[in-house]
């Protein structure tokens, strides 16, 4: 299987909502990591939030599962909530 590159990101939006996720993406590019980021955001509706280089760092590589592999595949890239994240 292939590997996979974890960037742990960090948002805030204008209501000063913290949201913390991880992109995973196939290619170990922080640029591209934060403009996934950022899409991601808009299509949660989420055009006000601020996240940056400094939030958006590598963080480690490993295989991704399968659900976030079925995102990459299809994307190029994988979202993994972790906390103040909308269901």
């Amino acid at each position: 299987m292939s590997v996979s590159h974890v960037f742990d990101t960090y948002a805030k939006t204008a209501q000063g909502r913290i949201m913390h996720f991880d992109v995973v993406l196939d290619e170990k590019d922080s640029t591209e990591a934060l403009n996934y980021a950022k899409a991601w955001l808009e299509t949660l509706g989420i055009q006000d939030a601020v996240v940056t280089q400094e939030n958006c760092l590598f963080c480690h590589s490993a295989e991704a599962p399968a659900e976030l592999r079925k995102q990459i595949d299809s994307q190029g890239y994988a979202i993994y909530k972790l906390e103040g994240c909308p269901k």
